[in-house]
C-alpha cells in the first residue's frame, strides 16, 4: 500500500510491516534519533551534576582548576604523566623557574 512516498512492506526476516518512506526505515530511524535525544538530555542532566559536585568542591577550599587537572591526570597511563613532569621540570631549571 503506497501514500505520498511512503509504504508497507513485509520485512522478509520477522513478517512484520515496516514503514519506510523514500527507501527510508521510518521506525528504525525515529527510534535512533529518540534515542539520541533522551542520551544528550541523560549527558545535560550529568553536566549539571558535575558542576554541582565542582560548586560543592569550592565551597570546601578546594581549588577546582586543580582537580579539573587531577582528574584529567588520572585517565592518563602513569608512565605517559611521568615523562611529561620529568620534562616539565627539565624545561623549568632550563629556564630558571
Amino acid at each position: 500500500m503506497e501514500t505520498h512516498g511512503s509504504q508497507e512492506r513485509q520485512d522478509s526476516g520477522s513478517g512484520r510491516l515496516s514503514n519506510t518512506a523514500g527507501g527510508i526505515a521510518v521506525e528504525r530511524l525515529r527510534s535512533i534519533i529518540e534515542r539520541v535525544e533522551r542520551l544528550e538530555e541523560e549527558r545535560k542532566a550529568l553536566t549539571a551534576d558535575i558542576g554541582d559536585i565542582f560548586v560543592e568542591a569550592k565551597s570546601a577550599g578546594f581549588d577546582v582548576k586543580v582537580v579539573r587537572q587531577i582528574i584529567r591526570l588520572r585517565k592518563r597511563q602513569p608512565a605517559e604523566v611521568e615523562a611529561e613532569e620529568t620534562l616539565l621540570a627539565i624545561y623549568r631549571q632550563a629556564l630558571g623557574m
